[in-house]
Formats: C-alpha cells, sequence, structure tokens
C-alpha cells in the first residue's frame, strides 16, 4: 500500500482510490475514535466516512483534495479565510448535540483543530484526526487552536512570510470564533505542555505562544 501521509502518531495508507488505512503504531484501540467520529457525521459535520476498525488500524473514506496549511502555503487559500473557516468549524461541531450523558455546559470538542487537520476537498473542508476528541468547554477547544496557531507563528524556522500567514489566520480565527477563549487558555497551555509529542522547542515557545493569543484578540 502507498503511504500518504505521516503524523505524530499514526500512517495513512491509501486502500485504493476510494479508501484508507489509517494505523497507529502504538498498540492503541481506534473504537473509541470511530464512535465519535460516526456521532458527529450523523449530525451533519464534514469528516471522513468510518467503514470499518480493527484494533489499531481504522479504514476511513479517502478525501481528494490538499490539507489547509498546504492550501495556505501555495497561496491558493488566504491566511485570513483559513482562520474564518477555522471557526466556522468550531461553531459547527460545538452546535453538535453532545453525546449522551455529556455533563450540562459541556460539548464535542475535537482538541487539535487546526490547519494541519483539515483536508480542503470538493465537498468543503472536512476535519481529520479525532484521536484527542472529548467532551468539555467549548472555549478550551477554540483556545488550543489559537494556541497552535500561535506557536506556529513564532517558529524561528518558519520565513517571514510564513510567520506573518500563521498571525494573520490566528487574528482572523479569534475574531470570527467569539466566546471567551482567555478563560481556558492557561489548561490549553497545560495540555500542549503535556503533550509527548511537542518537541523542548515548542514547549519553550508556549508562554510567548499564550502572549501573542492575548494580544491578538479583538
Amino acid at each position: 500500500m502507498e503511504l500518504l501521509a505521516s503524523g505524530s502518531d499514526a500512517d495513512v495508507y491509501a486502500v485504493s482510490d476510494t479508501e484508507v488505512v489509517r494505523t497507529y503504531r502504538a498498540q492503541v484501540d481506534a473504537r473509541p475514535e470511530t464512535v465519535v467520529m460516526r456521532h458527529v457525521a450523523r449530525h451533519g459535520y464534514p469528516v471522513p466516512a468510518v467503514h470499518r476498525v480493527d484494533g489499531r488500524d481504522l479504514w476511513l473514506e479517502r478525501l481528494h483534495g490538499p490539507m489547509m496549511l498546504t492550501a495556505v502555503v501555495d497561496g491558493t487559500l488566504g491566511p485570513g479565510e483559513a482562520g474564518a473557516t477555522l471557526a466556522d468549524l468550531h461553531h459547527r461541531l460545538h452546535a453538535l448535540p453532545p453525546p449522551q450523558g455529556t455533563p450540562a455546559g459541556e460539548r464535542l470538542l475535537h482538541l487539535d483543530l487546526h490547519p494541519a487537520n483539515v483536508m480542503m476537498t470538493g465537498r468543503g473542508p472536512v476535519v481529520i484526526d479525532w484521536r484527542n476528541a472529548r467532551t468539555g468547554p467549548p472555549d478550551l477547544d477554540v483556545a488550543l487552536s489559537a494556541l497552535i496557531l500561535a506557536q506556529v507563528a513564532l517558529d524561528p524556522d518558519l520565513s517571514a512570510d510564513l510567520s506573518a500567514a500563521a498571525r494573520e489566520a490566528l487574528a482572523s480565527f479569534l475574531a470570527a470564533v467569539g466566546g471567551d477563549p482567555l478563560s481556558e487558555l492557561d489548561g490549553a497551555v497545560a495540555r500542549r505542555r503535556a503533550d509527548r509529542n511537542q518537541t523542548p522547542a515548542e514547549t519553550g515557545r508556549l508562554a510567548a505562544a499564550a502572549g501573542l493569543v492575548r494580544a491578538s484578540l479583538p
């Protein structure tokens, strides 16, 4: 099978023109992820169709189109439009009925919704990688997306143009998403700091990234 993409903890292989298999490198159970994806799909949220799951292997609809990140980098999608699209995806997700038994005031959260986890397809943006999805306060989801964009904007290895694009996407996202992300920003920082996939350099930029989020609010 052809390797299509590799993430921090999983690889995606082409099975056919219409199907891929996402395989986790560790021995994890992918079934909880499929429960979330099928839940949001039933309510019309844009996710890949789930075909089947077996342990750490998840067979999914194959999406055709670039990542949002790629579209911004190659100039086919403006960073301001990318930020507004991310905000709309948050609004739509947090408006869905949460899973049964969710505490009052909590909603279903993606907790990793950023331009590398959105595919720009012929049917519109589609959100992938639901491994981190949980219920909780929507402002935490928003704060995490903003923090990730801010970390990218402050990456010293990026060109000035890409850094500026990340800042523009962040400002556009915060202007459109609303809510009170500052109320959950400390929690978002703590989650990113505890993320084993973060490098020491990335965690070292978290305080500055949180400051950029605060400075970028309308």
